[in-house]
């Protein structure tokens, strides 16, 4: 017997309209369909008039529920996976099925489709040329600030999804961290009745939300310019050894004020690590 094939389905953001004829025969074919929820997908069928078993496949049982599909799929059985929305793996279930079927050796067949990530940046007016998916932040503000901070010196154009509950939030914290006249923009409600795409510096984004201009209601994408190239090369400094060799010809005070201002990093912070570093050497 023949072993079938998974297929990795990208179904609507949306806008129903956009699943391909492609995807609609796949989904119509398929002896099983693996999909986030259900009930979501279940109304995705009916309004296509498409009847075909479906299973639950998400975050809390992906691995029980993977070793099951993959047995359908060695017994020649065709699966589709689908998320809720848009793409599948990409901030959603299906890594796990996907990386078993792959190590069984079964055909995995990706049909192409809709991206809430790729709609918002092709929108944004930012360069698309090179850019970094960062999926949805930590939900903490301190956890989400550590986060930003490790891409300030990041120069690709960077995405990332958000709650409409922590949207605000996670605005003002990228203030904090990129500052206010980093470019970016925001998407809302994509493909839908209500679709928003606005880009601005991040200030006034922030302003647009808070006299709702761009209200908070719905589902966002956030696209935000990378690093100036001089951000970058800041943080590529080695600052151990640009303070050894500024304390040894300076006071330590003056040597950590100069790293400052060449690394961007805060005086206090390295004046406590060069006080380290001497203790280390003694």
């Amino acid at each position: 017997m023949s072993e079938g094939t998974l297929y990795v389905v990208a179904t609507p953001i949306g806008n129903l309209d956009d699943l391909s004829p492609r995807a609609r025969e796949v989904l119509a074919r398929v002896d099983l369909i693996a999909a986030e929820d259900t009930r979501v997908t279940g109304r995705l069928l009916s309004h296509f008039g498409i009847t075909a078993r479906q299973t639950a496949l998400h975050e809390h049982n992906e691995e029980s529920k993977a070793t099951e599909v993959i047995k359908a799929l060695k017994n020649g059985k065709s699966v589709a996976i689908v998320s809720d929305a848009g793409t599948p793996l990409i901030s959603d279930p299906g890594y796990r099925l996907v990386r078993k079927a792959h190590e069984a050796g079964i055909v995995v067949s990706p049909l192409p489709g809709p991206s809430a990530a790729l709609a918002a940046l092709s929108a944004s007016g930012l360069p698309t040329d090179r850019f970094v998916f960062e999926g949805f932040l930590p939900a903490k503000k301190a956890a989400r600030r550590k986060r930003l901070a490790a891409l300030d010196a990041e120069t690709r154009t960077m995405v990332f999804f958000e709650s409409v509950h922590r949207l605000a939030a996670c605005i003002a914290d990228m203030i904090h961290t990129f500052g206010a006249g980093r470019a970016a923009a925001i998407g809302r409600e994509l493909s839908k009745m209500h679709e928003q795409c606005t880009s601005a510096e991040l200030a006034s984004l922030a302003a647009m939300l808070a006299d709702g201009r761009v209200p908070e209601k719905g589902e966002f994408v956030i696209v935000v310019a990378g690093a100036p190239a001089a951000a970058q090369a800041r943080a590529s400094l080695d600052t151990d050894v640009l303070l050894r060799e500024l304390s040894a010809v300076l006071p330590g005070r003056q040597a950590a004020e100069i790293a400052a201002r060449v690394s961007g990093a805060k005086t206090n912070a390295l004046y406590r690590k060069m006080l380290a570093l001497k203790s280390k050497k003694a």
